[in-house]
């Protein structure tokens, strides 16, 4: 009865430390087996927890902890990645582990057990219902007998998988009868699952290199594998790429160019760089364009809605929360600037690094890149005129903005002068919105751009 209550009161102390935690930008979770379900001298399993709402895989990045490590409470164990965030998975019990289920890029379930765990009362020697001799290293010995006796590491398992061995049929060479990937490697050639001369070129490499055959062989085989087709499996936000893209294709796009003159914001951002204090922020064009932006969907809200396709209705959203297209090492991924429409030039500035940073090092929080309500996509950050964008489900409109690029003008009187001109580019649901109201919406928003005063009484 103590157990079950202590069960009970400790989640909420869990959430309690996540929640205090000084560190926002890392997502903590705990696994979801209750304390009352463990039971002393036993192993037990450390699943997948829920990580989030819709979220039902994840893949494992990497492992802090190998086996045969004591571990603590609270301890992180492993770093996994959904279509929406990078998770830390931490430890909710004390204990030593006993086997790591899987290696980093495996696709991991939702519930699967991630690994075993030895809790740390039965480290001491116990009886065991099946007769065997009571253990004085509990964390080997409940490892044989979760596995068939087989000793072997997560990537030696993971080897053994992919050509299709049973690790029970292998003698282990290693210490304790540990498999090593030697023994995979032997095996596979002894049972014709595997190419001796392939698999022998590291082994024997000595005696290859003694002989101009040897040479010969090892490099035909090299360039050889130069040509060999490579699979990639897309995994977190390319992943989730896949089924966004998949379900907008559906969606009757159209799409509205227009060029703005940028002459104004230019001069804006010089001013901006020019009286900054703080070394560590840098002004740029795309702070301003943001403020702008939402300037105008305060004018045109059918801009800044999602539509629910069930219920055939459109949601017009109080905050605008503009998302941010990044190309990232990870993949593309839109974390969006929370209530634009109360935030300074500086806030937004500070914002869009902080993003730009998570991004990178792929620490973004879940919060970070859910609830956005329209998108912009920088893509003359990188090249290029204009784009042709895809919207972001749910949202219903998406806005591609090329690079600024000076080029000649005619002004009224004939003469020419020197323009920085944007390429914008609108993708719209066309089930919510007609070219009307683009149109009329892009006009607001150029107003605000190509007039200095507009933008001084916008950022007052």
């Amino acid at each position: 009865m103590l157990r079950r209550r202590t069960a009970q009161l400790i989640i909420p102390l869990l959430m309690c430390n996540v929640n205090n935690n000084s560190n926002k930008n890392r997502c903590c979770w705990f696994t979801s087996h209750a304390l009352a379900d463990v039971q002393v001298g036993r192993v037990v399993d450390v699943p997948l927890a829920q990580t989030g709402e819709g979220i039902a895989e994840c893949e494992v990045l990497k492992w802090f902890v190998q086996e045969g490590d004591v571990v603590e409470e609270f301890q992180p164990l492993c770093e996994v990645q959904s279509d929406k965030a990078t998770i830390e998975i931490t430890s909710r019990y004390e204990g030593k582990v006993s086997q790591i289920l899987y290696v980093p890029g495996d696709i991991v379930k939702v519930g699967e057990t991630l690994l075993k765990m030895a809790v740390e009362e039965s480290l001491a020697p116990i009886p065991r219902p099946d007769g065997l001799e009571d253990t004085k290293s509990l964390g080997l010995k409940l490892e044989k007998s979760q596995t068939g006796g087989v000793l072997s590491t997560p990537a030696v398992r993971h080897l053994a998988k992919e050509y299709g061995i049973n690790l029970n049929d292998i003698s282990g060479t290693g210490e304790d009868g540990r498999i090593l990937k030697e023994d995979i490697l032997n095996y596979g050639i002894q049972k014709g699952i595997t190419k001796d001369s392939s698999c022998s070129l590291n082994a024997d490499s000595g005696n290859e290199f003694t002989s101009g055959k040897g040479k010969s062989t090892r490099a035909s085989a090299e360039v050889e594998q130069l040509h060999d087709d490579k699979i990639v499996p897309l995994r977190g936000f390319q992943r989730a790429m896949v089924k966004t893209m998949s379900m907008a294709a559906k969606v009757p796009h159209f799409h509205y160019v227009e060029e703005i003159d940028c002459n104004a914001l230019v001069e804006l951002k010089s001013s901006f760089q020019n009286n900054n204090t703080d070394p560590a922020v840098k002004h740029t064009f795309l702070p301003l364009l943001i403020k702008s932006l939402s300037a105008a969907l305060s004018r045109y809200p059918w801009m800044n809605s999602s539509f629910n396709e069930e219920s055939v209705e459109v949601i017009l959203k109080g905050s605008h929360n503009i998302g941010i297209a990044m190309a990232t090492p990870h993949g593309l991924v839109v974390p969006n600037i929370r209530n634009v429409q109360s935030l300074s030039i500086l806030e937004i500035t500070k914002e869009l690094a902080r993003l730009q940073q998570l991004a990178l090092e792929n620490k973004l929080n879940p919060e970070d890149i859910t609830g956005g309500t329209i998108t912009l996509s920088n893509i003359g950050a990188i090249g290029g005129k204009f784009g042709a964008p895809i919207i972001n489900l749910p949202e219903v409109s998406i806005i591609a903005i090329g690079r600024i690029q000076k080029v000649p003008r005619f002004a009224d009187d004939g003469n020419v002068y020197p323009a920085s001109i944007m390429t914008v580019n609108i993708g719209a649901d066309h089930r919510v919105l007609d070219g009307a109201t683009v149109a009329r919406f892009c006009n607001e928003w150029k107003r605000l751009i190509e007039k200095p005063e507009l933008l001084m009484l916008l950022l007052r």
